[in-house]
């Protein structure tokens, strides 16, 4: 087995137990919290610094490695303060891109030279996004170009302290914790259980879980989107006669998109589990297939495949997150 498919196929099955390789890996693990440790101690004590820009921050991430849903809780954040009359936008590392810049994301920006969630996120909300190695530089430089945002929402970046935040909202799926433990015996990046303003579980909610646990139930929209904009009923494409369905993912869970398309209906003749921000650069157009991918992976797939369809996930916070996340952000804005 190759690296790369022993990291993206293997280790997450690894993560759901403690069993002998998570036991073996477990040492390492010890290393990997006493090094986590010292670097939070050390932004807590001024040692490394902790830039605070001019505008509220709400972090979205997650505690474990691998997709949660945070790329739709963010736009789902984003459209839901939007709507409230606020000036919101969008920082990001731009994971899988080619460049290294800070620049910032526009509506014909290669997915290579920003990173496929982000691009999708500017396209999905039309808020300004800039992405940046670092990203209090992507915050400044997207808040000198927009001096009328109120308010940054952070892609990712639960354990990137260099930035200062005001709220964290933590995304979990359907796998919780895992083992509990840290990485590589298990799947989480700092320890858990720790102070959050909201955990959103994807999930079912367990009854356990801490007090500020939010259901946001993810599922597929009831269509998919072609490249040119139009929208296939997900219901037409699962008509006894309509070709056969192949269908591809670049996530860190594949598997999960694949399952959710078959409890919508659609009968798959083939799969494609590719590793996360997979940048298609060898994919080879295959005429007379249709192939379904999520919109993180559309950019890129539709450069050699046009034909292909993407279907969007939405992620939908129940109400109490609403008002929670309301009234947090209106006692912060009167401080």
């Amino acid at each position: 087995m190759g690296l790369t498919a022993f990291l993206h196929h293997h280790l997450p099955r690894v993560w759901l137990q403690r069993g002998p390789m998570a036991w073996a890996l477990w040492p390492v693990s010890l290393v990997y919290g006493a090094l986590g440790a010292w670097r939070r101690w050390a932004y807590a004590k001024g040692i490394f610094k902790t830039q605070r820009v001019p505008a509220l921050v709400i972090v979205v991430g997650n505690v474990v490695a691998g997709g949660a849903g945070k790329t739709p809780v963010t736009i789902a954040v984003a459209k839901h303060l939007m709507a409230q009359g606020f000036k919101v936008g969008v920082i990001s590392r731009g994971h899988g891109r080619q460049t290294r810049d800070t620049r910032a994301v526009t509506p014909d920006s290669a997915p290579m030279d920003v990173g496929d969630e982000p691009l999708l996120i500017h396209q999905a909300t039309g808020a300004p996004v800039w992405v940046a190695r670092a990203r209090a530089d992507a915050a400044m430089g997207l808040l000198q170009a927009h001096p009328d945002v109120q308010i940054l929402l952070c892609d990712d970046g639960l354990q990137h302290w260099a930035l200062a935040r005001d709220i964290e909202i933590c995304v979990m799926d359907e796998r919780g914790v895992g083992n509990g433990w840290l990485l590589p015996a298990g799947p989480l990046r700092e320890a858990w259980p720790r102070r959050v303003d909201a955990v959103l579980q994807t999930g079912p909610v367990s009854s356990n879980g801490p007090a500020n646990t939010y259901h946001a139930p993810r599922q597929l929209a009831d269509h998919a989107r072609s490249a040119d904009g139009r929208r296939i009923a997900l219901e037409s494409l699962a008509d006894a006669n309509a070709a056969p369905l192949h269908a591809v993912a670049g996530l860190a869970r594949p598997e999960a998109f694949f399952e959710m398309l078959r409890q919508s209906g659609l009968r798959l003749a083939s799969t494609t589990a590719l590793p996360d921000h997979h940048p298609y650069l060898n994919w080879h157009a295959q005429p007379g297939l249709t192939w379904l991918c999520t919109e993180k992976d559309a950019a890129k797939l539709w450069l050699h495949e046009p034909g292909a369809l993407a279907v969007p996930l939405v992620v939908t916070p129940e109400p109490g997150f609403w008002l929670a996340l309301d009234a947090r952000i209106g006692q912060l804005l009167q401080r």
